[in-house]
C-alpha cells in the first residue's frame, strides 16, 4: 500500500533543482549561500529522471 503523500523526481526536480534554481535570480542567491557555507551538495540530484 502506498502512503498517502508521495513526492515524484520530476516534481522534486523542477522545483528544488539546479537548473530550476539557476533559472530565477532568488534560485542563483540560494546557490551561492549554499557555496558560501561549504554544502556538500548545493542542489538535490536525481539519478534517474522518472
Amino acid at each position: 500500500m502506498r502512503r498517502t503523500l508521495e513526492g515524484t523526481k520530476r516534481k522534486r526536480q523542477n522545483v528544488s533543482g539546479f537548473r530550476a534554481r539557476m533559472a530565477t535570480k532568488n534560485g542563483r542567491r540560494v546557490i551561492n549561500a549554499r557555496r558560501s557555507k561549504g554544502r556538500h551538495s548545493v542542489s538535490i540530484v536525481a539519478k534517474k529522471l522518472a
